[in-house]
């Protein structure tokens, strides 16, 4: 099989994008509407492992690099409810960056895991994210707009993905985002439940 080279990405959040909005519908028709209930799992000693559970499934994807104001990520592990012990400790924990705690199970169903390990734990923090997803093609590039209810707070997201650095600035350009800050959705996140500051 053909290795899948990881994409770069810039996201912005705001309570309103107004012109970039219009922008983004006048220059792309859009392609698909999706909705997701995800969980996001917030490590208070880790920025660079985003961990997130939907339908009963964890994905973790790595921080890879910056360039050009842009972040690359990649796959880290994908994993399905009900999960060994064995692979969270082998794959999820060292993900966290924190103490493993005192696994009594064999196998964790996703209650179970949050319930006795995730909530309990002093430096982690399940956070619900409810997604309405609204894709776009503009450049070439995968882009978006979401409304979000991050814990019940509610956000809005653009954002711009390509393997090609070029393209995504481009786009970036043509939808008016040169002034908006790149944040991904771990640090907004963060942002948002007060795990970290914002820019001043």
């Amino acid at each position: 099989m053909a290795e899948i080279s990881p994409r770069y990405e810039f996201r912005a959040f705001a309570q309103n994008f107004g012109m970039v909005e219009t922008k983004m519908r006048r220059l792309a028709k859009c392609e698909q509407i999706r909705e997701s209930s995800e969980i996001y799992i917030v490590s208070a000693a880790n920025s660079e492992n985003n961990t997130k559970i939907r339908d009963g499934k964890m994905d973790i994807k790595v921080f890879v690099e910056k360039r050009e104001g842009l972040e690359q990520w990649n796959p880290r592990m994908k994993g399905e409810f009900p999960m060994k012990t064995e692979l969270l400790r082998r794959e999820v924990f060292p993900a966290f960056g924190v103490a493993e705690p005192d696994c009594r199970r064999e196998e964790y169903g996703l209650q179970q895991y949050l319930d006795e390990i995730i909530f309990p734990h002093p430096q982690l923090t399940a956070v619900d994210v409810v997604k309405l997803r609204f894709a776009f093609t503009v450049n070439g590039c995968i882009a978006e707009i979401a409304q979000l209810l991050i814990n019940g707070a509610a956000i809005r997201t653009v954002a711009v993905e390509h393997t090609d650095i070029g393209a995504i600035l481009k786009a970036r350009e043509m939808l008016g985002l040169q002034e908006y800050e790149n944040v991904n959705y771990l640090r907004a996140i963060k942002r948002i439940i007060g795990l970290e500051r914002l820019p001043v």
